[in-house]
């Protein structure tokens, strides 16, 4: 017999094999936690983008501009007169609902809200509140 053939044993590859699924495993587990939180702060930072926009718009066309969420459907909607300014449809482990407020309210030709008060934006690691504020028609997202 030869004894001097070099290569691994069937332990020894079984040894080094279970150590690479034991990482790679540990790495697929800590990546998902990561893309829900990624995705629940682009949806906030988008829907405070197009509540800026819809503000805006508000002020530069001197008319109203509607706000409308659908919990049912994941989506959202602003809508200047018969024009509708922007439409979002967002992931369905988002779900935005009513609180002191009810999910449809206005900016005023000023840029003021015609309602303030508050609605809940609920995904699957946190919790958000939008406020809308008296007065300036200034708004803010804080996670709870």
């Amino acid at each position: 017999m030869l004894r001097n053939q070099k290569g691994f044993t069937l332990i020894e590859s079984l040894i080094v094999l279970s150590i690479f699924l034991i990482i790679s495993s540990i790495t697929a587990f800590s990546i998902k936690p990561q893309y829900h939180s990624a995705n629940d702060k682009a949806f906030i930072s988008q829907l405070k983008a197009d509540l800026y926009y819809g503000q805006q718009y508000a002020i530069a066309n001197q008319m109203e501009v509607k706000v409308i969420f659908f919990e049912h459907e994941h989506m959202y909607t602003i809508v200047a007169g018969s024009n509708r300014i922007v439409e979002r449809i967002h992931s369905s482990t988002i779900r935005v609902s009513q609180g002191t407020i009810q999910l449809v309210f206005k900016f005023n030709p000023n840029g003021n809200v015609d309602k303030f008060g508050t609605l809940f934006i609920r995904t699957q690691q946190k919790n958000y509140r939008l406020t809308l504020l008296i007065g300036k028609g200034r708004f803010y997202v804080m996670e709870e």
